[in-house]
């Protein structure tokens, strides 16, 4: 589609996939931005490359010689700031972009500089990506790309649905782990998928915009260099899911200062101030979404009735082991 409304995505689109032509093409970065301006730009600039920082210019060197299987990654959730952009939350003639409007007000936002890690400058040549993942906190996502094409296989979930082929979820999803790499994945378990009910696969061109609705599984592939932002946010019609995670799986809970104590609780109380109609609204979803259903985390640490009402589950890490595994 060009583009939507609002209210549009609010009562029908919140739950779907989808791609717009239209809203990142009025980006100043989307005319401006292409691998040779980078480089002139933001050659000394540190970024975030899988597990390592390199100057920009150092990443774009090995993309252009590179012809690992899977090549590192640049995902940078600290762009914003290396690069100086104004970052507006509405069209600006001043901004160097914006979030597409169609997706109206981000409830995440009350949080303020208290939300988790959520944008990400993503730089990449052709055959790197990432696996399949859900996004953090039960959010949603939109993911715009500048330059360049992603593929995309995607696929809806929940407690009653089995995850894709070559995915392994725990009994309460709370863990998901994909063990291959993408081209492995795509060559033992791509024909399949693509045969599973509830599969939805497309390719991202440039200018243009994808939604990946909240708590789907998703795989993204670069068919060629590709340059692309993104942005994690909570709709209105998600605060109850994200509620939910949020208390119910503290162990997933991912991009947080350590300052914050409870995320759920912060939150909650954050919603409440800035619209007590939407955090009922949310609490009624949470209601909803917890009834008989219980994170593996809180059952496993939830000390339960012993015979003797004294003893609990319990368990603990060495303080001297610096391997000791941490879930």
């Amino acid at each position: 589609m060009s583009d939507i409304s609002p209210d549009d995505f609010q009562s029908t689109w919140f739950s779907k996939p989808f791609i717009l032509t239209a809203p990142v093409k009025a980006w100043p970065v989307s005319s401006t931005w292409s691998f040779e301006t980078l480089r002139t730009s933001y050659a000394d600039a540190a970024f975030r490359a899988e597990s390592v920082d390199w100057p920009l210019r150092t990443y774009l060197n090995y993309m252009t010689d590179s012809s690992d299987e899977s090549p590192l990654y640049l995902f940078d959730r600290m762009f914003a700031e290396k690069m100086n952009l104004k970052v507006a939350l509405a069209p600006s003639p001043e901004a160097d972009y914006w979030p597409p409007t169609c997706f109206g007000f981000d409830a995440f936002s009350v949080l303020g500089n208290q939300r988790p890690d959520h944008r990400w400058l993503i730089v990449g040549p052709a055959r790197s990506g990432s696996t399949f993942h859900k996004d953090p906190n039960a959010t949603s996502a939109w993911n715009a790309v500048i330059t360049g094409s992603k593929y995309w296989i995607m696929f809806h979930s929940s407690l009653s649905i089995q995850p894709p082929p070559g995915v392994y979820v725990s009994e309460d999803q709370s863990e998901v782990t994909s063990p291959l790499s993408i081209a492995k994945w795509l060559l033992g378990f791509h024909a399949e998928a693509r045969k599973t009910p509830g599969c939805y696969e497309g390719i991202c061109n440039a200018g243009e915009v994808l939604h990946v609705p909240s708590g789907w599984y998703h795989l993204v592939l670069n068919l060629e260099p590709s340059i692309a932002i993104t942005q994690n946010f909570v709709p209105r019609a998600r605060v109850g899911a994200v509620l939910h995670f949020l208390k119910e799986q503290k162990q997933s809970i991912s991009g947080f200062s350590d300052t914050v104590g409870d995320a759920y609780q912060l939150f909650h109380d954050r919603v409440g101030e800035h619209d007590p109609t939407l955090l009922e609204e949310g609490v009624q979803e949470l209601g909803r979404l917890t009834k008989g259903v219980k994170g593996k985390w809180e059952e496993l640490t939830k000390p339960e009735a012993a015979a003797d009402e004294s003893a609990g589950f319990s368990f603990g890490f060495e303080a001297d082991d610096e391997d000791a595994d941490v879930p």
